[in-house]
């Protein structure tokens, strides 16, 4: 059996989208989307996503247009000085005004082998809630129907028959640096567990949890915090698969040592064998190489590649050309297939 490879999710636009009126964008978009699942699939790549092309970023997408927000909320800084801020909630309740299933939908009709869709974890949208409280509004019901929201975002995905529904957990390695005696963590894994386990173990197999230090702008918001302070809480989450950063991790062999050690029984890891960020293209031979060392650490048969992250998580189609991410993700569907023939798979 092969090495399984997948993408993350996100994908720099095409200029055709990003200069597109607003009377023409739909149609961009959706000129958009088949280019992408088209040039995936000539990869080779086994799995292809949307590229969320049509998101306005991964981690806002349910609530765009959304009337009960303001600017003025949490912010997340980046090693190179600048920050994305997320907006506020001002009143309940608190409901989606959009849906993954319907970016799956519109994939699926394009694509000729399965496709996965990203969903942002509820963890990151409780960050919307404001310290100072709403009135009326008292968090724990703001907290249950997030995870009633976040339920119905996946389970709608999983119904229409997604491969795999990924939830983009990216500020679980923040909240260290946000709060380093872990309690912001203990809390984003404890409203996410609370999320999976109203599924059942069958469903699970098909949920995945993405984390990475962020990759945004060319910077990371938090590759300085220890990996080894978030994976072993990272897998208590009742996941089916994991995708984790590994390729800009500066210790990648102690990294995999502790993932060995915590990797839950029932559960497949899919290693970054890609830095979004770098703009040199990795070589199939340097992609093999991490795959091997992977390998070392964890069986064959639990073993998967992946990106380190997206490479256009908020919309910034600049940083990285559109060229470049399918040059990297060639090179890691290559790189994998040489690994996998390696090991005899």
């Amino acid at each position: 059996m092969p090495i399984p490879t997948e993408p993350i999710g996100s994908i720099p636009r095409p200029l055709e989208l990003l200069a597109a009126p607003p009377s023409e964008l739909s149609a961009a978009t959706g000129r958009a989307v088949r280019e992408t699942i088209q040039r995936l699939e000539e990869t080779g790549s086994p799995v292809v996503t949307d590229g969320e092309q049509a998101k306005p970023n991964f981690a806002t997408y349910p609530i765009a247009g959304l009337s009960s927000l303001s600017p003025d909320g949490a912010v997340i800084p980046y090693a190179d000085g600048h920050q994305r801020q997320l907006p506020r909630l001002t009143e309940g309740p608190f409901r989606y005004t959009h849906r993954a299933v319907d970016y799956l939908k519109t994939a699926q009709s394009q694509a000729s082998v399965p496709v996965k869709q990203a969903v942002i974890a509820p963890s990151m949208l409780s960050l919307l809630y404001p310290p100072e409280g709403i009135d009326g509004y008292p968090v724990k019901a703001f907290l249950d129907d997030l995870a009633s929201e976040a339920e119905a975002d996946i389970r709608a995905c999983l119904d229409a028959g997604a491969h795999v529904v990924q939830l983009d957990f990216t500020e679980a390695r923040l909240s260290l640096k946000l709060d380093p005696s872990g309690s912001l963590l203990d809390n984003f894994i404890t409203l996410n567990n609370q999320v999976l386990e109203r599924f059942s173990s069958e469903e699970r197999a098909r949920v995945g949890v993405q984390s990475s230090p962020g990759a945004d702008q060319d910077s990371t918001h938090s590759l300085d915090v220890d990996y080894a302070d978030l994976l072993p809480k990272l897998l208590q989450l009742r996941a089916g698969a994991f995708y984790l950063q590994m390729a800009s991790e500066s210790d990648p062999d102690r990294a995999l040592s502790i993932i060995a050690e915590h990797l839950p029984a029932d559960a497949r890891v899919f290693i970054g064998v890609i830095d979004p960020i770098d703009p040199a293209v990795e070589t199939p031979e340097q992609v093999r190489d991490r795959v091997l060392t992977a390998a070392r650490h964890l069986p064959a048969d639990r073993l998967g590649t992946c990106d380190d992250s997206g490479f256009a998580p908020y919309a910034d189609d600049t940083s990285t050309s559109r060229e470049t991410a399918f040059a990297k993700i060639a090179a890691r569907i290559q790189g994998t297939a040489l690994a996998a023939k390696e090991l005899g798979l």
